[in-house]
């Protein structure tokens, strides 16, 4: 569906946008909660980018926790599904995020957090 560049954002464009917000902020998991009621209702490269976004927020927060497996497990998953999306998808840079995440896991994987966490950014025009 097009959109007039001035019309008004609709509730799953607002959701998204909460939902990188709450990432972002490092609420891992109440990101992940919106990404899933989205994802329910999403369907093709739409659908698999959600899925590699929860995966990857459920990865982010098993760190949190100390479950190193169940990050490792996640982020894998989350990884394959980010890299079948296009670098630049639904106004985000998603080459930059999978950069970050795979560089925030592994060191935090080997013992050696960052304290730069990943982000999802808009993509630079």
């Amino acid at each position: 569906m097009e959109q007039n560049s001035r019309a008004a954002p609709s509730e799953c464009d607002r959701d998204f946008a909460r939902a990188v917000e709450l990432f972002n902020a490092g609420h891992y998991f109440e990101s992940h909660e919106v990404w899933e009621r989205l994802w329910l209702r999403a369907a093709g490269t739409e659908k698999l980018f959600l899925q590699g976004l929860i995966q990857a927020a459920a990865a982010m927060l098993h760190l949190e926790r100390g479950n190193l497996r169940g990050a490792r497990s996640l982020y894998r998953k989350a990884l394959t599904r980010l890299e079948g999306v296009s670098d630049q998808f639904m106004d985000l840079s998603v080459d930059e995020f999978r950069l970050a995440l795979r560089s925030f896991v592994l060191a935090a994987l080997d013992g050696n957090p960052s304290n730069t966490r990943p982000q999802l950014r808009r993509r630079h025009d």
